[in-house]
């Protein structure tokens, strides 16, 4: 089973938004992170700008994907472990672009071909604008978040429409999981709870494990206590709150706790 971990930066510099910011203590930060992960064993990293909400439907700022850029570059020389790339809220292409500077060799995607309302608004599918650089550029895989946390899919509700649907629970998630991959070209699914640090029911990730024709990754929710429980369904997990200090997404990496799950995980 893949393990991937999360490191959460700090708010970004933005051109409109000054910060207090050190470039080098920040590296200093996510290199040790990531040089932990490694050595504890972790197959992959995914960087993600999680202190910077409340977060736009897009960054475009070319200050903070510059210093993402230069993050996520430095985090790839550093390692032999897979480095992602998640740029929130729903910025795949920029997400993508980044890859293709600096080697990562994944992205995750909040909504690749949902239409989502969400505390950023209503965004719509990055299917179509990762089109041309996904064919220019190849070689980035895309993890793809369905029925993604922290929203309400409005593709879910049409595909529930008396009418539309044909048939019960699973075969709306059967249409969900056919567009992200079909029409999406989504490399991995990706599944979570409500919310950041929520499991989702395993009985619903059960189901989606039925549907998908590429491999299931565990997005949220994920623990010691729990990872045993969703194994046998998912072929990932990707951890972020609770190998942070006291389970806290944003907090500093609890070395402790992060070895205390890929423990679990490999048990």
């Amino acid at each position: 089973m893949e393990v991937i971990g999360v490191v959460h930066l700090p708010r970004l510099p933005y051109v409109d938004v000054r910060v207090d910011f050190d470039l080098n203590a920040l590296l200093e930060r996510v290199l040790r992170e990531v040089s932990i992960l490694e050595e504890l064993g972790y197959d992959g990293v995914i960087i993600e700008n999680y202190g910077d909400s409340p977060y736009p439907k897009r960054v475009r700022d070319p200050l903070a994907l510059s210093v993402m850029a230069v993050v996520v570059r430095e985090a790839v020389k550093s390692t032999r472990m897979r480095v992602g790339v998640n740029v929130l809220r729903n910025s795949g292409r920029e997400a993508y672009a980044i890859a293709v500077a600096t080697g990562a060799r994944f992205i995750r995607v909040n909504a690749l071909t949902e239409t989502i309302v969400s505390d950023s608004g209503i965004i719509e599918p990055e299917a179509p604008r990762l089109r041309a650089l996904r064919y220019n550029y190849k070689g980035v895989e895309v993890y793809a978040d369905i029925l993604v946390k922290h929203a309400g899919s409005l593709t879910l509700l049409a595909e529930s429409l008396p009418g539309k649907a044909r048939g019960g629970e699973t075969e709306v998630l059967r249409e969900i999981v056919a567009d992200a991959v079909e029409r999406g070209g989504a490399d991995k699914i990706v599944v979570t709870g409500y919310r950041t640090g929520e499991a989702p029911d395993p009985e619903f990730v059960r189901k989606i494990r039925e549907v998908s024709p590429r491999p299931l990754i565990l997005g949220s929710g994920a623990t010691p206590e729990n990872i045993g429980i969703y194994k046998k369904h998912v072929d990932g997990v990707i951890v972020g709150s609770f190998i942070r200090a006291g389970g806290r997404a944003g907090n500093p990496l609890d070395e402790e706790r992060a070895r205390a799950f890929i423990r679990a995980a490999r048990g």
